[in-house]
Parts: structure tokens; C-alpha cells; sequence
């Protein structure tokens, strides 16, 4: 292909972003005998098939995904190439599509993605969340530009795929005030018999936790299995359960969610991982992302 054409580049991206030919065809006013005559060239341009159809849906391909996900950011950065060129106020600068495991605490990532809300004009910032599995496809194909998590990806995941150390942190036990005052005393072994709320088996934490209760001959009321974080401590300010934090945010952790750090885990700790499609990282608020995050976190011995 020797090419691209654009409009049709921009007919394909307004039939995935609409839900469908018949809502592309309404929002460009357009007959959807236009519009579908055109995907069809365009598909025959680029020698592969966009969609396949399931039922009266249609389903992009492979190509189709990787297809949408240039053309989100090439129509991404011309809206604000146009903002630029107007001049208008609050224009963002660079965009930065992130994927975020689930697993990992709200508060941490705020504080991992700061200096990209921070940056020279501010990025224009766009975040997913989802199991690690996921996001890690997502990178080849450019439907993000990096992925934060509590584990690298393994030897399993894409070739081109590349892990950096954030750093690591130590973990702690939190709790109300009220359950403060029943577990503090005691620490580690007060926990036995306490309720607990542990993130699900998935996670690299919860690997980690089991290891630490198990050696320390710990029985703990498990009250709940909570994959998300915010969920899980959700729970815990409502007095439901004690939870395992970073140390690294304890301040932010006490205050937002009304909780008391117990005790440190002695030799426990998360560590964190900026995952891209590239080796050396070129976007500037990645790199960013990671000289700052050695603000707060520690490097692993």
C-alpha cells in the first residue's frame, strides 16, 4: 500500500467509535450505503478485513484493532493540533494512554502518573483498567503506551514487550480506629482470628501475604477476596476488615480512608513495574513516570 487515505481511515473510525455503520452514517450525515461502499475499498486498499460479522453485529479483526487504535491517536492529536493552532486555554500537551492492573492501589497510581499531569504543557492523559493479561495485548498493537503493575510480564507475554522496576515498597497492616485498638497490641500474632480482607489469589500481593501468614502460623477471618483496590478498602473504612497497604503511602492511605497504620510485614513488599513496547523508553512522560517514582519508592536490594 503505497498510501492511506484518510477519509476512509476516518469512516472506519467514526463505524467502531459510533457502535456501527447506521449511528456513523447519522453523526456524518452520510447514506450508509456511502459509508459501508467505503469501508469496503478501504479494506480492499489495505488488503485484510476490518470487520467480521457476528449475528447484526459487527466485530473488528485483529487488523481492524490495531487499525482503530492508530487512528484513535492520529485523530487525537489532530483535535489538538487544532487546539494549539487556536490558541485555546487549558490546551493539553502530548497524549498518554496508560493501562492499570486492577490489583494495584488508586492512590499509588495517582502518585507513579503525577508527573505526567504535571508536565510542560499537561498530558492529556487517558487510563484504562483491567486484568495484567489484557493490558499486556494492548501494548503491541499501540492501544496503550504503558502498562503499571504489580508484576512484569512474564517470559509468556509478546517479545516486544519490556519491563522497568519502578521500585518497591514495604507493607503494612491497616485498620480503623476501632480495629486499630483490637490488633495493635501483639502484632503480628494479634491477627490471628482477626478479619481480614485480602486481594484475590491473581495478584503478586496475595502470593506474598500467604507465604507471611503461613510462616508465621497466622489464622486470620478471611472476610472477603477483593480484587480491586479500591473496592477492597471501600470495605475496610466501613470497619468490615483489616488490609495490607504500601508503607510508601501511608499517609495518603490514613487520611483518605480513615485508617491506622498496625505493624510492618516484616520481609514483605510490592513491587512496581512500568511495562512498554519499547526497550528504551522515548514518550517523555514515561520517562518521567520513572525518575519520580524513585521519589518515593526504594530500590530493591
Amino acid at each position: 500500500m503505497d498510501r492511506l487515505n484518510y477519509q476512509h481511515l476516518f469512516y472506519f473510525w467514526n463505524v467502531v467509535r459510533e457502535g456501527g455503520v447506521s449511528r456513523a452514517s447519522e453523526k456524518l450525515r452520510l447514506a450508509q450505503p456511502t459509508i459501508s461502499g467505503q469501508l469496503a475499498v478501504f479494506e480492499k486498499t489495505i488488503g485484510a478485513k476490518l470487520f467480521l460479522k457476528q449475528g447484526r453485529n459487527l466485530v473488528m479483526t485483529e487488523t481492524g484493532r490495531t487499525v482503530f487504535n492508530y487512528a484513535d491517536e492520529i485523530f487525537s492529536l489532530g483535535r489538538e493540533l487544532a487546539e494549539a493552532l487556536d490558541n485555546r486555554p487549558g490546551a493539553r500537551g502530548q497524549r498518554l494512554s496508560v493501562g492499570v492492573s486492577n490489583a494495584l492501589h488508586k492512590l499509588l497510581v495517582y502518585r507513579l502518573l503525577e508527573p505526567a499531569l504535571n508536565s510542560a504543557p499537561p498530558a492529556h492523559l487517558i487510563c484504562f483498567e483491567d486484568k495484567l493479561e489484557r493490558l499486556l495485548t494492548e501494548l503491541p498493537v499501540h492501544g496503550v503506551d504503558l502498562v503499571i503493575s504489580d508484576a512484569p510480564a512474564t517470559s509468556a507475554a509478546d517479545a516486544r514487550i519490556y519491563n522497568h522496576l519502578l521500585g518497591e515498597s514495604a507493607v503494612a497492616a491497616f485498620a480503623t480506629p476501632a480495629l486499630h485498638a483490637r490488633c495493635a497490641e501483639g502484632f503480628p500474632h494479634s491477627l490471628d482470628g482477626a478479619p481480614l480482607l485480602l486481594p484475590t489469589t491473581n495478584t503478586a500481593l496475595r502470593r506474598s501475604l500467604d507465604q507471611w501468614l503461613d510462616a508465621h502460623g497466622l489464622f486470620p477471618d478471611i472476610v472477603a477476596e477483593i480484587e480491586d483496590s479500591a473496592l477492597l478498602k471501600t470495605f475496610a473504612s466501613a470497619g468490615a476488615g483489616l488490609f495490607m497497604g504500601p508503607v510508601a503511602m501511608r499517609e495518603a492511605i490514613e487520611r483518605q480512608y480513615g485508617v491506622e497504620l498496625i505493624g510492618t510485614l516484616a520481609g514483605v513488599s510490592e513491587r512496581f513495574y512500568a511495562i512498554t513496547a519499547q526497550r528504551k523508553v522515548k514518550h517523555p512522560c514515561v520517562a518521567a513516570i520513572l525518575e519520580r517514582a524513585r521519589d518515593f519508592l526504594t530500590s530493591p536490594a
